[in-house]
């Protein structure tokens, strides 16, 4: 029972973190976490070390538990990588022969503008689900692995991303054309297409201040 009580707790802090409740640089104590989430010490420590050993929190001595702050050189290594598996999928995806994995993808963001969504957390998870099907659908489960891992460690990021409206609209416009050019088996326009937009979105990375991510969490507790 612990073990599973300790993963609950794992997964609340780590989604708190996710969804802005908690920020780089915000400090808590075991304590905090034991009455937010009705657990004993002891599953909470186990699940806090989990997250301090995948790099999300870091222990204070004598003073608690703190948010990792942004590694901004990791996040950028981190996209260059994406674009590294991503290309090599989408190359793959060119000559391959059927892609029924790509119809859902296609409906979701070449349809009518007036039918996108535009919640940001809806339009996150839909960009994570678009790129992990791309490598998915090329067929190599390591690349997949690999791609997920790294799609974990930047989705703070990610979403921050998306508290814009125009990089949500930049977005439908970009996974359009990325698939139009699949469809077609144009694959250096894929690729192209492909790392322009990923190369965009690890730029908007640099410009992100603790003042956004205030926005952020005010936006996610509205």
């Amino acid at each position: 029972m612990a073990v599973n009580l300790a993963t609950l707790v794992y997964e609340r802090v780590k989604q708190d973190i996710f969804d802005f409740r908690l920020l780089p640089g915000d400090r808590f104590t075991e304590t905090e976490i034991s009455e937010r989430t009705q657990a004993s010490r002891t599953p909470v420590r186990e699940a806090l070390y989990r997250l301090e050993h995948e790099g999300y929190l870091e222990v204070m001595f004598r003073a608690g538990w703190r948010v990792k702050p942004f590694d901004f050189v990791q996040f950028e290594a981190l996209y260059d990588l994406r674009i590294v598996l991503e290309s090599t999928a989408v190359r793959r995806l060119c000559e391959t022969e059927t892609r029924p994995e790509l119809e859902p993808l296609r409906r979701t963001w070449t349809g009518p503008a007036d039918e996108r969504e535009t919640e940001m957390r809806v339009v996150a998870t839909l960009d994570e689900a678009f790129h992990a099907t791309l490598v998915a659908s090329a067929g190599n489960r390591e690349m997949s692995r690999v791609h997920a891992e790294v799609t974990e460690r930047i989705r703070i990021i990610r979403r921050l991303d998306f508290t814009k409206a125009p990089r949500v609209d930049a977005t439908y416009q970009e996974h359009g054309k990325i698939l139009r050019a699949i469809v077609q088996r144009r694959a250096d326009q894929a690729v192209m297409l492909l790392r322009t937009h990923i190369e965009a979105s690890k730029a908007e990375v640099r410009k992100i201040t603790l003042h956004m991510l205030h926005e952020a969490r005010e936006r996610a507790g509205d």
